[in-house]
């Protein structure tokens, strides 16, 4: 069995969709691209990615595991004396599936080759305990062989 390459990576808390792409009027069709402030969270991610010592991408299918940590307000505690376990359900977070796509755009050419060889993707909100955070695990997956036909 080989091992499998796994990366951790902490980036920053995700744009909003809204804010990482805009319609840009062609010649002859409508492109979206990145704005400009979704041009600069893509760089400073592909920065966070060389900081903590990702040299290349992972080539191939991967596994992306990404876990949202919203801001923890000031008044958490108040909050949590209030709801309970709940508390954070009130906290505003940016909707999980928007950040994925901005995360996976992101980390293209960074730390994995392109988001098409994503095979399994797995996300989870979490509940604030700091500062806003995006903690993404990017596992490569062997591609299995098929053992042929026993009959």
């Amino acid at each position: 069995m080989t091992e499998m390459t796994s990366i951790t990576l902490t980036l920053p808390y995700p744009l909003s969709v809204n804010r990482y792409w805009m319609p840009v009027k062609m010649v002859r069709h409508l492109a979206i691209l990145p704005t400009k402030e979704g041009r600069q969270y893509r760089a400073d991610a592909a920065a966070c990615c060389i900081e903590q010592g990702v040299c290349e991408p992972i080539v191939g299918r991967v596994h992306i595991d990404v876990k949202l940590y919203p801001k923890r307000p000031q008044d958490w505690k108040k909050r949590q004396r209030q709801a309970g376990a709940g508390w954070d359900d009130s906290v505003m977070c940016i909707d999980l599936d928007n950040a994925n796509k901005v995360v996976l755009d992101s980390l293209k050419g960074a730390a994995i080759e392109d988001d098409k060889w994503v095979r399994k993707m797995t996300a989870e909100r979490m509940e604030p305990d700091g500062e806003a955070r995006v903690v993404v695990t990017i596992t490569a997956l062997p591609v299995e062989q098929l053992q042929g036909d026993l009959i």
